[in-house]
């Protein structure tokens, strides 16, 4: 689990004293005026313990849709006053601490459990009972909440020595009922974004979700454009069976999509074997950036395509005649339009404009010049980088030739 965020408001965000009442009519009137979740959770626990529930240590666990997170969790503790929002990555599902936690049984059986930490059976099934009952906790309860298409739950325990009392828990159970429709609330936007940000990419998905989803809707920038292609698609797509191809391409694309987003570039498309990405200009020194930032994600690419030829991972370390992958990327500089564009029924988030095409005319010179990364005039001149200039070539659909260069051949290849 990864913190992502944390909020220390402690009781501060809830009247000092309140009725289930007046719970109630927060979760049904003024709770929807808070921005995140988190803080939702973080006001919620504290009046509920205004209205005298004794609650020391809570956890809400939400599923979502996300390639590749299980979902996320917000853990509150009323001794440091934090509460913590974490994301859960899909293999902790396989874990030990997963299957041995009471969380795991909810989500199996959809049953409400309560376990009473000190007692020596309750640790001997569940190893965080020891962990609990060293803290002085005499009770916890766990409750499934929601639907049954993705697995969400809350937890609750307390150090008080008579534990929670029956009216407590149904207490708890009514409340949880209204605050459940904020939670699904705020889930629905988290699953959207997730999944805009996972298929779009974070930019592209920010503007889909405000609003900008009508065909056309977009505007001009300037970016460095950034295409790259696979070598020798066509001969590993016959030579290899579908499964391996899709897990050579996911490594590849790993590789080269990674790189990009780790220097501040958006991937906007993963076309066959092809990547494009940009990096917007900006203000000010903008382009220098944009341009520094492209070439560094670029060499970035090209090394780790070369380590992952000389040590593949599993599974491309038991699949046999895709070595040497190679992969050529072309930088350009130039204006596009950024936004969606397609029929009525089907719109796609991308760039267009001559830029883009000139950039894939470049980039299909890999063949004839022999560079990993080709660089246009437009592009060069924004870096301080010494390059070679590897010619001007004819390119389709171009005008006049167009001075290329590069940063020259990667030592040892």
């Amino acid at each position: 689990m990864t913190v992502i965020k944390r909020s220390a408001r402690g009781a501060a965000c809830a009247p000092a004293e309140a009725s289930y009442a007046d719970i109630e009519h927060w979760l049904l009137h003024d709770a929807g005026s808070e921005p995140e979740l988190l803080l939702t959770y973080e006001a919620f626990l504290w009046r509920m313990v205004a209205a005298g529930l004794p609650l020391d240590r809570a956890s809400l666990h939400i599923g979502t849709l996300h390639p590749q997170l299980l979902g996320f969790a917000w853990n509150w503790r009323r001794s440091d006053w934090l509460c913590d929002e974490v994301k859960v990555r899909h293999f902790t599902a396989g874990t030990d601490a997963y299957k041995l936690n009471p969380l795991s049984r909810i989500f199996e059986s959809g049953e409400p459990l309560r376990r009473h930490p000190q007692r020596p059976d309750a640790q001997a099934e569940f190893p965080i009972m020891r962990e609990l009952a060293a803290n002085g906790y005499t009770e916890y309860l766990a409750l499934p909440l929601g639907g049954d298409r993705f697995r969400h739950a809350v937890t609750f325990a307390t150090i008080d020595p008579d534990g929670f009392a029956d009216d407590d828990v149904e207490q708890i159970k009514r409340l949880l009922r209204l605050f459940m429709l904020h939670v699904e609330r705020h889930i629905a936007v988290r699953i959207a974004t997730n999944t805009l940000n996972a298929y779009l990419g974070p930019v592209a998905a920010g503007k889909v979700l405000s609003g900008e989803i009508g065909r056309g809707a977009g505007q001009s920038i300037r970016a460095m454009i950034w295409v790259s292609d696979l070598r020798g698609f066509t001969d590993l797509s016959g030579r290899l069976s579908g499964a391996d191809m899709i897990a050579l391409l996911n490594a590849y694309f790993e590789t080269f999509a990674g790189a990009v987003l780790a220097n501040g570039g958006e991937v906007l498309k993963f076309m066959g074997d092809g990547l494009l990405a940009v990096f917007p200009l900006g203000d000010g020194d903008g382009a220098r950036a944009a341009a520094r930032a492209a070439l560094a994600a670029a060499e970035q690419a090209i090394a780790g395509l070369d380590q992952l030829n000389r040590a593949a991972p599993p599974p491309l370390d038991r699949i046999d005649g895709w070595r040497p992958l190679r992969a050529g990327i072309a930088l350009h500089e130039g204006e596009v339009f950024f936004g969606n564009i397609g029929a009525p029924e089907r719109l796609d988030f991308t760039v267009i404009g001559p830029a883009v095409n000139e950039a894939s005319r470049v980039e299909a010179l890999q063949k004839i010049i022999g560079r990993d990364i080709l660089i246009t005039a437009a592009a060069a001149r924004h870096l301080d980088t010494p390059l070679d200039h590897v010619g001007d070539h004819a390119l389709r659909g171009v005008a006049e030739p167009m001075a290329i260069y590069s940063p020259g051949p990667t030592a040892g290849r």
